[in-house]
């Protein structure tokens, strides 16, 4: 379950399209073969591109008989009680759905921001949801966390609570939120994982050819900072750094630090295993 062949990470982006020219605060992606050094990052300047570069890239690895392991940098799950809430079940990928159903995606605009304010107006008072960027105001969904009134569920999952300067869930835009990430990215996962034998990890057991996990780049900060002179923008850079440093880990070690038990929230691959996945850089050095 822990023998991959190809490691490909994922710097996602909750916003709309880019432009054609590279740029930061946009979605970046590194791969990896097993033993080796990722590859130079490849810019995606929209979700679509991105989501259509995925599946082809997965379906010519399955093709193959490579297995690929996956990595998106925003949150598989919710705290705990909010799939439940929203859709009868703590099961997560039952939400991924849910929201597939719901959000509109198109390069130079999305609805993610109506969808928060409709989750929030199924709730009393004003919450969880926050921070609208919008020049028109939006109903239920509040510009700034301390207009909120109420919040049924955790502020943070337990992984965040764990990982101190990871971000909310419920904050939807500024520096540093992944808000708007995982509600613009678990709509893409959801449809990935129709069309691709994808197993979702802490979720499901990772017996088919392609598995998705979750990640944070954070995790390797100091690495990531060592190897600003190779990009001038920190997102390609954070995502070969992850791409290498999981494609140089062992089965053995990658094996324990999929050992985790987190149902409905999810969690972050690695937490716990820094010098690990540090070392495993040196390998490559």
């Amino acid at each position: 379950m822990s023998d991959f062949d190809c490691f490909i990470m994922v710097d996602w982006s909750g916003g709309n399209d880019r432009g054609p020219k590279p740029k930061k605060d946009a979605i970046w992606i590194a791969t990896a073969r097993r033993g080796q050094t990722a590859d130079a990052p490849v810019y995606m300047r929209n979700r679509q591109l991105a989501e259509s570069w995925l599946h082809d890239t997965l379906l010519a690895e399955t093709a193959a008989g490579r297995r690929t392991c996956v990595g998106f940098d925003f949150p598989f799950g919710y705290p705990q009680g909010f799939a439940r809430a929203l859709t009868n079940s703590d099961e997560p990928l039952l939400l991924w759905d849910w929201l597939a159903g719901r959000i509109t995606d198109m390069p130079k605009a999305n609805n993610r921001f109506d969808v928060a304010a409709g989750i929030n107006a199924r709730f009393q008072g004003v919450g969880p949801f926050w921070f609208n960027p919008l020049k028109r105001d939006i109903a239920h969904l509040p510009r700034k966390g301390r207009d909120r009134t109420a919040n049924p569920f955790a502020e943070k999952r337990v992984i965040e609570l764990r990982e101190p300067t990871a971000f909310t869930l419920w904050q939807l835009a500024g520096a540093g939120a992944v808000g708007s990430q995982t509600l613009m990215g678990l709509p893409v996962l959801a449809r990935l994982r129709a069309a691709l034998p994808v197993s979702v990890w802490p979720f499901e057991t990772l017996r088919t050819p392609i598995a998705f996990v979750e990640i944070w780049p954070s995790l390797l900060a100091p690495q990531v900072a060592a190897r600003m002179t190779d990009h001038l923008i920190k997102d390609a850079v954070q995502v070969a750094t992850m791409a290498t440093a999981f494609a140089n880990v062992s089965p053995s070690e990658l094996a324990l630090m999929l050992d985790v038990n987190a149902p409905v929230e999810g969690w972050i691959l690695g937490h716990g295993h820094h010098a690990t996945l540090a070392a495993a850089l040196g390998r490559c050095a």
